[in-house]
């Protein structure tokens, strides 16, 4: 693999005629991480991983999957990559075991206790045919055919859709599972929160463009926290304040406000003052995310980026 990436991409372009989808994406992601891939629907996740996949030819730049050019080895990564697609589409007239069982066979592999043991994870029955099947169970048959070879690397696409919560606590304990196992995981979404809750790193996509990858920590660290602070007695209004906090309300010796980065300096300041309370909020994730995707007030996610930073 190339420098011990499970999944690479550099400068990939995409173009439909005048058209541009993706600019120069430049894409790491290890072997064993489980990461997530986050942006807005239309953001170009799906259209990365169908280039990865050799689903799709690329216009331009490089794509590797284990260590693999994308679109010429395509048919060979596809034997041993789990994909679920966003849209996936299943032969109704199956029931849930035969349409396994074919899979199976077109891989080549014996797939007979991991999908028992899948479906039974999941809660999956599968003498049914799958047009009696839930669209909740349809999407759990799709997880199973994805992970039940054993696959080196899993290229998840919005893997939640219509699960209930309950189901998406297993599917996060495989996910953790396979990792352990020291296979690799590619996560995408467009909900914060699960990607928070599962992924150690995590890459942003957006209108095309990787405007961030970064482990989950350093995302947190560049969050904002929500500040509340109740003075014995009120600082001057003309001193100094550290350089990550912004004060929105000042009222009676009570300030609220919030800050940015690594709290060390913010205590470190308000050991000097006099305190009677404060209140410091867990890092606000999804107002990061939020700047990225768009910017506040039509600003450019990367004008929001180094504002937050």
């Amino acid at each position: 693999m190339s420098s011990g990436a499970a999944l690479l991409t550099e400068e990939l372009t995409k173009s439909y005629g005048a058209r541009q989808v993706l600019h120069g994406v430049n894409l790491r992601v290890p072997v064993g991480a489980l990461f997530g891939f986050l942006g807005p629907n239309g953001a170009g996740k799906t259209t990365t991983i169908r280039i990865l996949l050799g689903l799709l030819r690329r216009s331009g730049g490089r794509a590797e999957l284990m260590g693999r050019d994308a679109w010429k080895d395509g048919p060979r990564i596809r034997r041993e990559v789990g994909y679920l697609p966003g849209d996936i589409r299943l032969p109704d007239h199956l029931t849930g075991d035969a349409y396994l069982r074919f899979l199976a066979r077109a891989r080549g592999v014996d797939c007979t206790d991991e999908r028992t043991r899948l479906a039974g994870v999941f809660e999956l029955d599968l003498t049914k045919r799958i047009r009696r099947y839930s669209r909740g169970n349809k999407q759990k048959l799709g997880l199973v055919a994805a992970m039940m070879h054993g696959p080196a690397l899993l290229l998840l696409d919005e893997p939640t859709t219509a699960l209930d919560p309950l189901v998406r606590v297993s599917l996060f304990g495989e996910l953790r599972r396979a990792t352990r196992a020291g296979r690799t995981v590619l996560f995408s979404s467009h909900t914060l929160a699960e990607v928070e809750e599962l992924c150690d790193s995590v890459a942003i996509l957006r209108e095309g463009r990787l405007v961030e990858q970064c482990d989950i920590g350093e995302l947190r660290r560049r969050a904002l926290r929500s500040v509340e602070i109740q003075f014995e007695h009120e600082p001057d209004a003309r001193a100094a304040l550290p350089a990550g906090l912004k004060i929105d309300v000042r009222q009676d010796g009570h300030w609220h406000g919030v800050w940015t980065g690594d709290v060390g300096p913010l205590l470190a300041w308000l050991a000097q003052a006099r305190v009677r309370d404060v209140v410091i909020a867990q890092p606000d994730l999804e107002s990061l995310f939020l700047a990225y995707y768009g910017g506040a007030n039509g600003a450019p996610a990367a004008e929001v980026q180094r504002g937050i930073a």
